[in-house]
């Protein structure tokens, strides 16, 4: 349906403003429609990751069947593949509750251990970024994950002593995008593991005419493959440009995301053809320009490109290997021929020697 004359004006009106956009495409939507979650509460709205659903499945029924706590589990893997959306349909799959929190917040024992001691029979207890969870809240989660109990010490020096307290079964889903980060005692305490795998443009144009479904925004079939081409591969970042091409439609066109429009949009938030943004081009020229197109070490191109190095290896380099643009050597980091190609840079004057 696509927006009227009225309600573009009233949208441009806002935006000027610095209002938020009504991107409703009725006037009988309310705000409860607008403002619901794009995140799917239940396997079937899940698309995508098709092997992990079945398996998942098969885990929580064979669970409910034998009336015990789900097996630990651990998903890794690039960010923004949808492990926490997995770790909420879990929840809703076994009729309970979750709590959310993310390793770094835990800093101190007594963080971990009030967490541990306000869980609830059967709960669902996600950790985002686990693999960056201190070695003393590690330790504690050991006892916690196999015997459903805490240890306490109470007392000083001579009279130290160790009290073991129960809790509550519990399934611990812990995310992370670095599983060879984890320690081995802790990562061998999960019952199931899984990798997300990047997604194909296909399972990515589906996610985005839903996400344009629940938030009343015009699609065309075009469109919603031109925005998932340019989406790396990733359902979050998919649902982010589809935000932006909906303002830019509003603002530039009749309301409707249509093949010319989804391109218009990208070029101006300069995301070219296969997704690259200008943090990924900097980082291949830097490479090839600065460089000579030889191998280099991830921090001296953290400092040469102004970049947390973390953020290189999380968010950036993990698509551009996937894409066959940058390789890992023994001696670092090294462009490919397929990245000369896309930049339109002639390789000739370059070093192109991987080893």
């Amino acid at each position: 349906m696509i927006i009227s004359d009225n309600e573009k004006q009233k949208n441009i009106k806002a935006l000027k403003k610095g209002q938020n956009l009504d991107l409703s495409a009725s006037s009988n939507s309310n705000e409860d429609n607008y403002e619901k979650s794009i995140r799917p509460l239940s396997f079937d709205d899940y698309i995508g990751q098709s092997s992990i659903k079945e398996t998942l499945k098969i885990s929580i029924e064979a669970s409910k069947k034998r009336n015990t706590h789900l097996d630990h589990l651990l998903f890794y893997g690039p960010p923004g593949l949808g492990k926490t959306t997995l770790a909420n349909i879990i929840a809703n799959e076994l009729n309970t509750s979750i709590k959310i929190t993310s390793a770094p917040s835990i800093e101190r024992p007594r963080d971990i251990i009030g967490i541990l001691m306000q869980i609830k029979e059967g709960e669902v207890l996600f950790i985002d970024e686990i693999h960056r969870l201190n070695k003393i809240a590690e330790e504690i989660l050991y006892p916690a994950m196999e015997d459903f109990s805490i240890d306490l010490t109470t007392g000083k020096s001579q009279s130290v002593k160790t009290m073991r307290i129960p809790i509550p079964k519990f399934t611990l889903i812990g995310a992370t995008t670095k599983a060879g980060a984890l320690s081995g005692p802790l990562r061998d305490r999960f019952g199931i593991i899984h990798r997300l795998e990047f997604y194909t443009v296909d399972e990515l144009a589906q996610i985005i005419k839903r996400t344009a479904r629940i938030l009343n925004f015009d699609i065309d079939e075009k469109g919603a493959l031109t925005i998932a081409q340019r989406s790396r591969c990733t359902p979050r970042i998919a649902n982010r440009l589809t935000k932006r091409c909906a303002d830019w439609a509003i603002v530039k066109s009749d309301g409707k995301i249509t093949q010319d429009v989804a391109n218009d949009a990208l070029n101006a938030l300069e995301i070219d053809e296969i997704g690259l943004d200008v943090t990924d081009r900097a980082l291949l020229r830097l490479m090839i320009e600065s460089f000579d197109g030889r191998p280099v070490g991830i921090e001296t191109l953290a400092v040469a490109l102004g970049e947390d190095i973390r953020t290189i290896e999380d968010v950036y380099e993990p698509y551009l290997i996937q894409k066959g643009l940058i390789a890992r050597t023994p001696r670092g980091r090294k462009v490919t021929s397929t990245a000369y190609k896309h930049l339109g840079i002639k390789q000739d004057n370059y070093q192109l020697d991987l080893f």
